[in-house]
């Protein structure tokens, strides 16, 4: 079984089996209390868990302290028993969904709120032969007031909740390809809100 943990929008978790089938889901929709809310969905999913072998973890685009808590919980859960983590782009996951529900034939783009007045999106193409959705152009962050000019007639998909199950069955194929997706850095798009302040400035 592989385990996914998601929190690029709201928090996702999902157990899917080695053929890709679902075993359990659990979601929030809230973009802002994953900490509150990613336990109480882990124990929901793990409920009636059997030998999970690998835990993907959404690797975003999203906010600084949202992709940090859901990673780390992905994390530490695989840490806890001897497994490896899989990192998956997130947007991957809601690609996968479409190429499945509605099978577009030419590229599309994945488009998800970065807040701020802003967008995250990223086009893609198809399945590669892995049955991993193709990323034509790397994710990008544009004001949404420029997101239509930017996609130049590209059919779009906005997302507010991802499946955390795609996701999970994106990265069993990538496993099962011996793929890596992305490295172990989230993919934030902009600095956290907060920053660490410079040297005080002296004063003369």
């Amino acid at each position: 079984m592989i385990l996914a943990v998601d929190t690029s929008l709201g928090s996702a978790v999902a157990l899917i089996d080695s053929d890709g089938s679902l075993r359990a889901r659990a979601a929030s929709p809230d973009p802002l209390g994953h900490a509150e809310v990613i336990g109480g969905l882990l124990e929901q999913v793990l409920a009636d868990a059997g030998e999970i072998t690998a835990v993907v973890a959404g690797m975003g685009p999203g906010p600084f302290t949202g992709l940090r808590i859901g990673i780390a919980t992905a994390r530490a859960f695989a840490l806890g028993r001897g497994i490896p983590v899989i990192p998956v782009p997130s947007h991957l996951g809601a690609a996968l969904s479409v190429l499945e529900d509605d099978a577009p034939d030419s590229p599309f783009a994945i488009v998800t709120d970065a807040r701020r007045r802003e967008v995250a999106i990223s086009v893609f193409d198809g399945l590669d032969p892995d049955g991993i959705p193709n990323l034509v152009e790397p994710t990008v962050l544009v004001p949404a007031a420029d997101a239509e000019a930017r996609l130049g007639g590209i059919r779009s998909f906005e997302v507010a909740e991802l499946d955390a199950a795609d996701l999970a069955r994106v990265g069993l194929r990538a496993a099962a390809a011996g793929r890596e997706l992305t490295g172990p850095e989230p993919l934030y798009l902009r600095q956290p809100d907060v920053t660490v302040p410079g040297a005080p400035k002296r004063v003369s």
